[in-house]
């Protein structure tokens, strides 16, 4: 199965797979830029996949999910 991640990462990383971008710079993500890169790292997140992991990245996202269904 085929993927189009395209408007998700940057272009020097269209062709690469999923296991490639997760082990890819922040930076790989569109809108991130290197000094992306060096800020996250300061937070000992250096790849798309600790970024994905970052304990406060999931709480966030717990939260976004659950107020989906908050009446």
């Amino acid at each position: 199965m085929g993927l189009n991640l395209n408007k998700l990462v940057d272009k020097a990383y269209e062709d690469k797979t999923i296991k490639e971008l997760l082990d890819a710079p922040p930076s790989a993500l569109e809108g991130l830029t290197p000094k992306h890169d060096e800020l996250l790292a300061e937070l000992k997140i250096k790849t798309i996949r600790d970024l994905a992991k970052w304990k406060y990245a999931v709480k966030a996202q717990a939260l976004a999910a659950l107020a989906d269904g908050e009446s």
